[in-house]
């Protein structure tokens, strides 16, 4: 079974993220911010990261760059799942090794697809 960690403040979005990926046969771990899922992923690398952009504490570029920098950071695929939608900012986040960017709000079908683009699961 795939591991995935959710990191978001919003206990809302994590609680729907959460429902999606235990839907798709995740097991499914959280985050409330950039800090708390660095210091889950010092520990242990989840398969896939679903990670917010705004956040308290640590924000989501300012985590993706410090789970790069880790020993076997480059492993789990990260998805922003976000309201940023200035295009600068989504090529900085790809630039630093995000592997894809979905839009909020989404839904299943949304992340379903994105997960079958990065080969998480199969189409």
């Amino acid at each position: 079974m795939s591991s995935c960690l959710i990191v978001d403040d919003s206990k809302i979005v994590r609680k729907l993220e959460r429902r999606i990926m235990e839907g798709l046969g995740f097991s499914v771990s959280e985050a409330e911010d950039g800090q708390q899922a660095a210091n889950y992923c010092g520990g242990q690398k989840p398969d896939l990261i679903l990670l917010d952009w705004h956040m308290p504490v640590m924000n989501g570029l300012e985590f993706l760059k410090t789970l790069r920098a880790m020993p076997e950071g480059a492993i789990p695929k990260v998805i922003f799942c976000t309201t940023e939608s200035e295009m600068n900012n989504i090529m900085q986040a790809m630039s630093l090794g995000a592997d894809e960017y979905v839009m909020k709000p989404f839904d299943a079908e949304i992340i379903k697809g994105k997960l079958q683009q990065i080969g998480m699961i199969a189409s």
